[in-house]
């Protein structure tokens, strides 16, 4: 393996069941259900996943869902855009908490 993240662990993600077939059991009960249509459209939920998997950085999951969009309809301007809200977000975020480094550094200063 020349890699850190082997691809072969996606289509073996079942298998996770192993350590403990109860639990996985309900988180993959759990999942199904959160991905089904609901309020949101599969193809929505599929786009919103594929942006919080950009966030959290999950190679694995960047992979399914590059598929899954594409599969639910999806083009590469819609998931481009649901990765720039996705960075946006993060960006966000991280520039927020300088407000508590002003905070600090104004604290200190003084």
């Amino acid at each position: 393996m020349s890699q850190y993240y082997d691809p072969q662990h996606l289509p073996n993600f079942g298998n996770i069941s192993e350590g403990n077939p109860e639990l996985a059991e309900k988180f993959f009960a759990y999942y199904g259900a959160v991905f089904a249509e609901g309020a949101l459209s599969v193809r929505e939920k599929s786009l919103i996943a594929l942006a919080v998997a950009h966030t959290v950085q999950c190679p694995y999951c960047i992979d399914a869902y590059s598929k899954e969009c594409l599969q639910q309809g999806a083009d590469l301007d819609q998931m481009t855009e649901a990765i720039h809200v996705a960075t946006a977000i993060r960006g966000g975020a991280s520039l927020i908490h300088g407000l508590q480094m002003l905070d600090h550094v104004q604290k200190l200063a003084m």
